[in-house]
């Protein structure tokens, strides 16, 4: 072996080595868990567009940037991640101030910003920058104590979530404003509230099914809510009002789930699927398709996923170094499983269709990064668990 092929060799192994340790940095159990979802994630999205292969490509590419943020995002200390929590909220409320005013209109929503080269959605941002931002305020005041700070926190998960509401994105601002919901409860929401607030939500579930009909008569306005909106939670009380129209993507979602059985009709030989009945089935409703042809037994293997998943963040949490990692994984992980339950609840039919997508299921770039972001965090608080544990400290 001559001196180059030496050097060559050496070189390799260099690389080989450093592959390896970076894997081996990364939470094992997490890694698997996103390795058996993005498994699922190609057969449901293959069955469900084999008819148009660009759009299974993309969804594989997609897939691929979700992976090397997650693995990148990894590597990088908590310490380092806290720090671009102002900048990155600071840049989000800038953004969607611009919506506002200058934002680009489709569908009778204003929620896209023109930016000449690209067109952006500045609310997907604060998916992110709202736990960071409010896990960083926690952090910093050492817990929430007092009056004047809890009126802090609440105003900056408050501003955000308004601008949202107005573009109109229900979807988007029910996942943004329980991203910091859920860093507020971790940081000790009193119970006295919470259960106040779960009282009055009972209420107005029961009085909404209770006199569902005459507040779903035609002519009858709700107040604070937008008509298509209005008309969808009266789809979910009743698909049957108008099943050929706004309740048709309920009525043919449900259909699909229900006669996938216990074990499914097969890959790629579901009716409902492959017959197109069901609306965006690579999308929001991939979910259908995949029960359709998996049945219960594969949904209950994709649920088990998602539930090993949220697990795993949780008990990350708990071992945090931080109060701001314990906080920002802790949320993270449960609007995880807020995407999941909104999105399920809304295939069979249980909850109002909000256009949330299946994570790392529906096929779409913009949710993909959003949701490999977060991964990537949590997996950079699960590295410096470990490096704490075996007696590292962290770089201040």
């Amino acid at each position: 072996m001559n001196s180059s092929q030496r050097r060559a060799q050496t070189g390799w192994r260099m690389v080989t080595f450093w592959l390896r340790t970076k894997f081996e940095s990364l939470d094992q159990p997490l890694f698997w868990i996103m390795m058996g979802i993005f498994m699922v994630s190609l057969f449901a999205v293959y069955s469900a567009s084999h008819d148009d292969p660009d759009r299974f490509i993309g969804h594989l590419r997609n897939l691929g940037m979700a992976m090397a943020i997650m693995v990148l995002l990894s590597q990088v200390p908590s310490v380092q991640i806290q720090r671009v929590a102002i900048p990155l909220y600071t840049l989000g409320l800038v953004l969607l101030v611009l919506v506002e005013l200058f934002g680009f209109t489709a569908k009778g929503a204003t929620r896209w910003l023109d930016l000449g080269i690209v067109r952006i959605q500045p609310s997907e941002i604060m998916k992110i920058a709202m736990p960071l931002m409010l896990a960083w305020f926690v952090h910093k005041h050492e817990g929430l104590k007092g009056l004047l700070s809890w009126a802090a926190a609440i105003t900056i998960l408050a501003v955000p979530t308004v601008l949202i509401l107005k573009q109109p994105d229900l979807g988007t601002a029910i996942l943004v404003l329980g991203s910091g919901v859920f860093v507020l409860y971790l940081a000790g929401l009193p119970w006295r509230l919470i259960l106040w607030l779960t009282g009055t939500l009972v209420v107005a579930v029961s009085l909404l099914v209770i006199f569902g009909d005459a507040a779903c008569a035609n002519g009858v306005e709700w107040p604070g809510f937008r008509e298509y909106q209005r008309q969808r939670v009266c789809t979910l009380l009743d698909p049957m009002r108008d099943p050929l129209g706004k309740g048709f993507h309920i009525l043919q979602s449900m259909i699909a789930v229900g006669s996938g059985g216990v074990f499914g009709k097969g890959w790629m030989q579901g009716t409902q699927t492959q017959l197109e009945f069901i609306p965006e089935r690579a999308t929001d409703f991939i979910f259908a398709g995949y029960a359709e042809e998996f049945g219960f037994l594969g949904a209950l293997l994709l649920v088990a996923l998602y539930m090993g998943l949220i697990g795993r963040g949780l008990w990350i949490a708990i071992g945090a170094p931080t109060l701001f990692s314990r906080l920002l994984v802790g949320s993270l992980s449960l609007v995880i499983f807020t995407y999941a339950f909104v999105n399920l609840g809304m295939v069979v039919g249980v909850l109002p269709v909000v256009g949330v997508p299946l994570p790392f299921m529906s096929y779409g770039g913009t949710a993909m990064v959003t949701l490999g972001v977060g991964v990537g965090l949590i997996l950079s608080i699960a590295r410096d668990r470990s490096r704490v544990t075996q007696g590292f400290s962290l770089q201040r």
